[in-house]
């Protein structure tokens, strides 16, 4: 089945324009998914004087958690403000931030659709042939909160072939079994035939599967972990087992902050910007586009 771009690009506070002249943009865009069999909205942030620019760039793919949407990080993670904040002050390169919206899947081939398909048989190659990114592993990032930290995990280790860095913050990486408070046995994802949660299909999706085969191949990929000292999930615990089992491969590719705070915003917010500027070292910088990108129309409207 073929998958189809709604190729007008509808802004959403979407020429900003500040004090110091700088402007960002950001483009809400929408692809009916064959994977999922329903649209998946997503949202493409574009750094000042990307129109202008005959560079391509490096793209980071954020995943939001249970519960969230597209926008997330726009209304509750104030990305825009935080990536222009970034790149003013050089501390990560002019890049495109992708944030694709799958409400309940946990980025996983389950019980809410093949969320791992579209995101990689659809948005990617849509995202890399609309836009002037860089195509290389070199040029891809990701990261994620809670169960997007979860899904940027799992990519990660399954496909290290095709991620320069990530980062996942207060991951719901639980070594075994979620807790009962988790949203993972709530939601659809890992529901199996009867309906409800099934113990073997997280078993079977969760990091711990994949961990031996990402350990048995050559490539690594440089991870951020962080949690909040008082989540109530269990979370900063299972972070730093997530983090001593990289860490014992290979030392240097792994950094884990414990912070003050528990499963929100408070903590994800700010630790966003530290995961960001740490990623980006291992991201190529703009570079020559590797060929023109396929021209989308886009109204612009004022914040």
């Amino acid at each position: 089945m073929r998958t189809w771009v709604r190729m007008a690009a509808i802004a959403i506070g979407v020429i900003l324009s500040h004090a110091s002249g700088w402007a960002s943009e950001v483009r809400q865009h929408s692809l009916n998914s064959a994977a999922l069999g329903r649209e998946l909205n997503y949202l493409v942030y574009l750094p000042d004087g990307y129109d202008n620019a005959m560079t391509g760039y490096p793209v980071l793919y954020l995943l939001h958690g249970a519960g969230g949407d597209e926008s997330s990080y726009v209304r509750n993670g104030q990305i825009r403000e935080t990536a222009d904040r970034l790149i003013a002050s050089k501390a990560i390169p002019p890049t495109l931030i992708v944030m694709p919206g799958c409400k309940d899947t946990w980025w996983v081939d389950g019980g809410a659709g093949k969320a791992e398909t579209a995101f990689w048989s659809e948005l990617v190659p849509i995202v890399e042939k609309m836009y002037r990114a860089n195509r290389a592993r070199n040029g891809r990032l990701i990261a994620g909160y809670s169960a997007g930290g979860y899904g940027a995990v799992r990519f990660a280790l399954k496909f290290p072939d095709r991620i320069a860095a990530a980062a996942a913050l207060s991951p719901a990486v639980y070594s075994e079994l979620p807790p009962a408070a988790s949203a993972a046995i709530r939601q659809p994802a890992f529901f199996g035939a009867a309906g409800t949660f099934d113990a073997a299909i997280w078993k079977r999706l969760n990091y711990t599967a994949l961990l031996p085969g990402y350990l048995a191949q050559p490539q690594r990929v440089p991870f951020y972990l962080a949690s909040g000292d008082n989540d109530g999930l269990g979370i900063a615990y299972e972070t730093a087992l997530l983090f001593k089992r990289l860490y014992d491969d290979r030392p240097a590719l792994v950094k884990l902050r414990v912070v003050d705070g528990g499963h929100t915003w408070k903590v994800w917010r700010p630790g966003l910007a530290e995961a960001m500027t740490y990623i980006y070292r291992f991201a190529a910088p703009p570079s020559l586009p590797q060929n023109r990108p396929v021209e989308t129309s886009a109204i612009a409207v004022a914040k």
